[in-house]
């Protein structure tokens, strides 16, 4: 299976506190009249702006093997090496917002408007996010239609430069998924352009797969550890799918 999915900006709608969060407002905090304001223009402006698109191909585990070795820069132990051999289907993956709303970004910060450019930053960064989880509730209801699932699947997304997974791995996943299809580039720093996108590897298997510690040398560095809460998700509903 190989697939472009157009992705509608209703159903990528950032969610009000977790934007709000990422700009330092704890929750059931009051935010200023000021930043409501700045709140209210940053969504209005990313649902103008964003053209959200995705693509998807699924790949066996001797394929993924090759893109998932890259240029040999990963740590020498991590959780994906483990999971992605134990899992029952792949899929790579690639989607953006679109190049608007990063130029428009970029022209808040370059005309000193820093508080528009950071709030229209954490609003476009969370609609990323909710369109990665809409691209993966999708790549979950196409094993459903094939049969492929039951209560013990659950499906994760791993991306380079994230758990041990060098970020040189953009180059041999670019290479395997081609998604320039889709409008998006991998710059010489494996940075993509757009810069609101996100790649990486479905993960479809048994949940106990995804169920690692977060005890790797390079987890200290991690700031946010994340993915604490995601493998938790797993197993809040028979049918998580994050």
């Amino acid at each position: 299976m190989r697939e472009i999915v157009e992705i509608s900006i209703d159903d990528v709608k950032p969610d009000r506190d977790e934007v709000l969060r990422m700009q330092g407002i704890s929750p059931g905090t009051p935010p200023s009249r000021g930043v409501e304001k700045l709140l209210r223009e940053a969504l209005e402006s990313f649902a103008e702006s964003s053209n959200p698109i995705a693509i998807i191909s699924e790949i066996s585990i001797p394929e993924f093997e090759v893109v998932y070795r890259g240029e040999g820069l990963n740590e020498e132990s991590t959780p994906l090496e483990a999971i992605f051999r134990r899992a029952d289907v792949l899929a790579l993956f690639a989607l953006t917002v679109g190049s608007d709303v990063s130029r428009r970004i970029d022209e808040l910060f370059k005309s000193n408007e820093f508080a528009s450019g950071s709030m229209l930053d954490s609003v476009a960064s969370d609609g990323t996010e909710r369109a990665a989880d809409l691209l993966q509730r999708h790549f979950f209801n196409v094993l459903v239609t094939r049969g492929e699932t039951d209560s013990s699947t659950a499906i994760m997304r791993y991306s380079p430069g994230y758990c041990g997974w060098h970020m040189s791995g953009q180059k041999r996943l670019f290479e395997s998924l081609r998604p320039e299809e889709i409008g998006i580039e991998l710059l010489d720093s494996f940075l993509m352009k757009p810069l609101k996108s996100i790649s990486g590897v479905m993960v479809a298997g048994e949940k106990r797969i995804h169920d690692f510690r977060d005890s790797y040398p390079f987890c200290a560095q991690c700031r946010t550890h994340s993915c604490r809460d995601r493998i938790r998700r797993l197993y809040q509903a028979e049918d998580a799918l994050i």
